[in-house]
């Protein structure tokens, strides 16, 4: 009788794994194509915002100015809007805000691709910044609802893997989109479409078969009984920070070296390399496939293995490595080798800082937790641009070398505190032994 009971239990068990590993993949594939279209735009917004610029009679200083605010604008809409999205979706489920990120993706990507000037730019970042925000920490709250804390690193690895791939692809399109030997023009009053609009609209395509995909097959995550407990209670906003502090002071200077090393490279290796769209686009795609292969590969096979803090300063250290010497790098081949141990850098920085930190705020909170890191992020995707575009204007590898010093000094100060821990654990054993 029990054998039987154990039996249909098991089955039972089996079958919602399948289920539960269905909607993981919907719930990938849908970030996949999503940040397929973030990656085509890479490449190609600073040649953009040059061409726009100059039409309105800007200064090559300005330009470099305004793709740093460009990038800036999007990251202060995040960092005001995530936690907020994070949030409502513990009370009222993921699906339909992972829907409305979607759909916000879609129109700032058609508004991109229409604009004829600075300002209608601009508004596309923020519409986009507002609504695109409940995407990234409402897919990772999806995760934590379908993983169990042991699976959470490994979870989060994958989230990161299908959004790096994603990188992957999109910079290559973007480059081949945006050909500049494509002759066409089409404009009707504050709207016009050319080469520059290609890849933009191509992102809103993927964008809306996205959300297609995602209205027909990807299920609510959050259980209905967390939802009515979610609604009667209120996140203490300040409790939490303050329970998340150690590891959002880790999130906020990897993203910030990130976003310093995403906004100035096109213009890096334009001046120093005279790169066009297409090869920053292939810099991206060597950038975006070390951090897929190594976050699917790496990050989980060592869940559990090792410390994940250890892993994350161990990226530091990688990551700021990488991108001091990718400031003294004279040929091609060592900017695609330095910009690979960036991104392997990183690799072991996300999705162990994402899993620590739904771990610490609890499954209750997890899109809070996890809005409150995507803010923080935000933080330093607004505050790298702009600190990066002026240290670039004063000097070319000024951005990279600050960014270094930053993430060697955290990669030294974990390394210090983990030796200072393994030493006090030592003594103590001893003398619990004496």
């Amino acid at each position: 009788m029990t054998s039987e009971g154990d039996g249909k239990f098991g089955v039972q068990r089996e079958n919602e794994m399948d289920a539960m590993k269905k909607h993981l993949f919907v719930l990938l594939a849908c970030l996949f194509v999503v940040m397929i279209g973030f990656g085509i735009t890479l490449p190609v917004l600073p040649f953009y915002v040059e061409r726009l610029a100059l039409e309105a009679g800007a200064s090559q200083q300005s330009i470099v100015l305004h793709v740093t605010l460009l990038t800036g604008v999007y990251a202060l809409m995040q960092l005001i809007f995530a936690p907020l999205w994070g949030r409502w979706s513990d009370r009222i489920g993921r699906r339909p805000l992972i829907l409305v990120g979607i759909a916000g993706y879609v129109i700032a990507q058609i508004m991109f691709g229409l604009s004829t000037s600075l300002w209608l730019l601009y508004a596309a970042r923020i519409v986009g910044g507002v609504l695109s925000s409940a995407t990234l920490p409402v897919s990772a709250a999806y995760v934590v609802d379908m993983t169990t804390k042991e699976e959470r690193s490994r979870g989060m690895a994958w989230l990161g893997t299908a959004a790096s791939l994603g990188v992957v692809v999109g910079p290559a399109l973007g480059g081949l989109l945006s050909r500049r030997d494509w002759h066409f023009n089409w404009s009707a009053g504050h709207f016009k479409v050319d080469a520059f609009s290609t890849p933009f609209f191509a992102a809103a395509l993927l964008g809306l078969l996205t959300l297609f995909a995602a209205l027909r097959w990807l299920p609510e995550s959050l259980p209905k009984t967390s939802e009515d407990k979610n609604k009667e209670t209120r996140t203490d906003w300040r409790r939490l920070i303050k329970s998340l502090s150690p590891l959002l002071a880790l999130t906020l200077p990897g993203q910030f070296a990130l976003t310093i090393f995403e906004a100035t490279f096109a213009l890096f290796a334009q001046a120093k390399f005279k790169y066009g769209p297409a090869e920053v686009g292939y810099v991206f795609v060597v950038c975006g496939l070390v951090m897929t292969v190594f976050q699917a590969g790496a990050v989980g096979f060592l869940a559990g293995k090792i410390n994940e803090t250890i892993q994350i300063g161990a990226g530091f250290a990688l990551m700021g490595t990488g991108i001091a010497l990718l400031a003294i790098a004279q040929t091609k081949f060592f900017v695609f080798a330095f910009v690979a141990l960036l991104a392997l850098g990183m690799a072991l920085i996300a999705p162990n800082l994402a899993a620590l930190i739904a771990n610490r705020g609890g499954e209750r909170q997890a899109g809070a937790s996890l809005g409150i890191q995507n803010a923080a992020n935000s933080l330093g995707q607004a505050v790298g641009p702009l600190l990066g575009g002026a240290l670039f204007i004063w000097q070319i590898n000024a951005p990279y070398f600050f960014s270094a010093v930053v993430l060697l000094a955290l990669a030294l100060g974990i390394a210090w505190k983990a030796i200072t821990a393994r030493r006090v654990a030592g003594l103590e054993e001893i003398s619990g032994r004496t």
